[in-house]
């Protein structure tokens, strides 16, 4: 029979919205009779429970919410492979100080050679840290702010991106942005010294023209990103093709 105190705490705590407390209350208050614990080390262990769990609903609110295509770790990144990117810079940016500074990463190099593990692998450790983190691809960003333009909801749109502390475009030069360019522009700029973007791309800076299709709208582009960033090269052969090489042998 279910004691009626226990059906008046659910009922309290569900209207609470203290889903962490309702599941563990009863084991909680059980341990604490039976080591004679003081009401004040019970009633911090309940808010302790339940602030865990809060934590833990945010950072998987979190994680849904950055769309990440895979999750990729610092830890299972081969440094030793990419001599060129210096682990030490990585491992601080992971801290996640330059998003707290409004500051931006461009990560630059040939296919394959982990910038977008890189991205991603910051992005988690960003969410770790509290911050509200988007990945998305470059063109796919570019075709949004299209169709938000010719729905004449563009506005909307990029105030919807506010509220992102991070965002990570990925693969922007793979393919070209046409009539998105001058928009994905837009966007880098309204974003400027008010959030953090990381870019990777596989041109170099002196190419990115090729991909906006306007070198002024690039040049802009470039002096504002590299005025507040980090900018990693990738200069190291596909890792996708060194496995393939070694599944042959």
């Amino acid at each position: 029979m279910t004691d009626p105190r226990e059906a008046l705490l659910d009922n309290y705590l569900r209207d609470l919205k203290m889903p962490g407390l309702k599941r563990t209350y009863r084991s909680l208050a059980r341990e604490a009779f039976e080591q004679s614990k003081h009401p004040l080390d019970f009633l911090s262990a309940c808010l302790a429970t339940e602030a865990d769990s809060r934590r833990e609903h945010r950072l998987q609110a979190h994680l849904r919410s950055a769309r990440f295509p895979m999750v990729k770790t610092l830890d299972a990144f081969d440094f030793s492979a990419i001599p060129s990117l210096p682990k030490p810079k990585v491992l601080d940016l992971a801290r996640g100080e330059f998003i707290r500074a409004k500051e931006d990463v461009v990560c630059l190099g040939g296919s394959g050679t982990g910038k977008t593990h890189i991205a991603i692998a910051i992005g988690l450790t960003a969410i770790a840290a509290g911050y509200r983190v988007r990945f998305i691809q470059a063109i796919t960003l570019a075709q949004e702010l299209l169709q938000a333009q010719q729905e004449y909801r563009l506005p909307k749109y990029l105030k919807a991106w506010q509220s992102v502390d991070l965002v990570i475009a990925d693969e922007l030069g793979y393919l070209g942005l046409g009539p998105g360019g001058p928009l994905l522009f837009q966007f880098c700029a309204d974003r400027y010294e008010r959030g953090s973007l990381l870019i990777t791309s596989n041109l170099e800076f002196s190419r990115w023209g090729e991909v906006f299709g306007d070198a002024t709208l690039t040049s802009a582009l470039l002096d504002r990103l590299t005025h507040h960033s980090t900018v990693l090269v990738f200069d190291g052969e596909s890792y996708r093709f060194r496995e393939s090489q070694r599944r042959r042998i």
